[in-house]
């Protein structure tokens, strides 16, 4: 890499750092959060449900728009927005605004992450560069989750809740000051039109998909119309919002479906595991987070490695044999018991479940970008951040569900864990057949 490079990648991997930490940081938070403000226990899930809506909403559209009308530009405004939102959530003094605040912090995660992403790849030709540039990238988004969960319970504890919000702030001001002096602006030639019923139906479809999995089911059906009315407008459409060819490629279709897996299992498991942690061995926020730093300390090195996995065995290899690791050490933790005896095994275990995970999230992510001109890397960049927002969004429902059913809450645990290993073996074993080669 050039010192340039060094330095637009820095900046780059800094904004994806801080936005991975804001997406965890309320985690732990939420009962404090709630208690300080008087949400109800029923309506406490709005903390989150109001910051996924428009981070799943909005994402595709986001990447497009940052292709059409400029990456730098959509960047920066997703950064200030992203400290408004933070602001007006730190000093909420009733639940309306705090809800404000974390649409507008979701808002800002659309706008920003595709765009990011995009300028990364765009920055670092198709090869060995971009694909470390990845590694580190999904390295330090994944540690982000985890040091969002220890930090939101460290501020919780020593400070107050509303730090969660307000520590955007001056990271949000400083890297809007420093991108528009080492980032140049990227986009798409010529003088592009946006495909307004495309932006529309796509939007509303994944509001309504999102709102659907989160509160209301009825909403997937809606969800489902407005998503096969983009379909049919895109393919009648002179310039479409998301040319349908893009989305038939196998390296596009497969690698998004490797990363739905791997987004989907494994925040999932976090959740498993902050329950046996919490409601089983008894741990508190603060020390449950520190337990599954360890987790991100695995995620770290599966970053850092990756690059040179993909180098020996390519994708498809990378994607599935990741997958494949983390199903077992998931397996693995079909041994934890109900003393504080089993806690070594979960430890090695989910260290070496991360470790596979990030294999497999550096894999996909340059899988599902890679054979794309520059001029659609926001659209590939924002559908991966989709398929990321909505794996979350419905990984963690579809285990609580699954973990109910088990009676006990140690042997619901067992359950969901069992059922979270068999998907991703089978998510690995359908990247392995249908993935290309190359």
């Amino acid at each position: 890499m050039t010192a340039r490079q060094k330095l637009v990648l820095t900046l780059l991997l800094g904004a994806q750092f801080m936005l991975a930490i804001d997406f965890s940081i309320l985690n732990v938070a939420l009962p404090v959060v709630g208690e300080g403000l008087g949400f109800g226990l029923g309506s406490l899930q709005w903390i989150a449900t109001a910051f996924a809506l428009p981070a799943a909403g909005f994402t595709l559209l986001s990447g497009r728009v940052a292709d059409l009308f400029g990456r730098r530009r959509m960047l920066l405004a997703g950064m200030a927005l992203l400290a408004l939102g933070s602001l007006v959530g730190g000093l909420a003094t009733s639940p309306a605004v705090l809800l404000t605040g974390r649409v507008m912090q979701g808002l800002a995660t659309a706008i920003a992450t595709p765009a990011a992403l995009s300028l990364l790849t765009t920055s670092f030709r198709e090869g060995p560069l971009r694909t470390r540039a990845l590694g580190l990238s999904g390295a330090l988004m994944s540690a982000g989750f985890t040091v969002g969960a220890v930090l939101g319970g460290v501020l919780t504890d020593l400070l107050s809740w509303r730090w969660a919000f307000l520590v955007n702030v001056p990271v949000a001001v400083l890297i809007l000051a420093v991108t528009p002096l080492v980032v140049a602006e990227s986009r798409a030639p010529g003088r592009p039109r946006l495909d307004v019923p495309g932006a529309v139906t796509v939007t509303g479809g994944l509001l309504a998909l999102v709102y659907g999995i989160t509160v209301r089911p009825w909403a997937i059906a809606l969800g489902a119309a407005l998503l096969a009315a983009f379909v049919l407008i895109e393919r009648r459409s002179a310039a479409p919002l998301v040319p349908l060819k893009v989305l038939s490629r196998r390296t596009v279709a497969w690698g998004n479906l490797g990363g739905f897996i791997a987004f989907a299992t494994e925040t999932s498991l976090v959740f498993l595991m902050t329950l046996y942690l919490q409601q089983v061995l008894g741990y508190s926020p603060l020390a449950t987070g520190l337990a599954l730093g360890v987790l991100g300390a695995g995620t770290f090195a599966g970053g850092l490695a990756a690059p040179r996995i993909m180098a020996r065995f390519g994708g498809r290899g990378a994607l599935a044999s990741g997958l494949v690791l983390q199903a077992a050490a998931t397996a693995a933790l079909l041994g934890l018991g109900a003393t504080h005896g089993a806690l070594p095994l979960l430890l090695v275990a989910t260290a070496v479940g991360g470790f596979g995970n990030l294999v497999a999230i550096v894999a996909f992510m340059g899988t599902a970008t890679s054979g794309l001109p520059d001029a659609e890397q926001g659209l590939a960049t924002g559908l991966a951040t989709l398929t990321q927002q909505v794996a979350i969004t419905l990984g963690i429902p579809v285990m609580s569900a699954i973990a109910t059913t088990g009676g006990t809450v140690l042997a619901g645990v067992h359950t969901a864990t069992l059922a979270n290993a068999a998907i991703t073996l089978a998510g690995a074993a359908l990247v392995a057949v249908l993935l290309p080669r190359k």
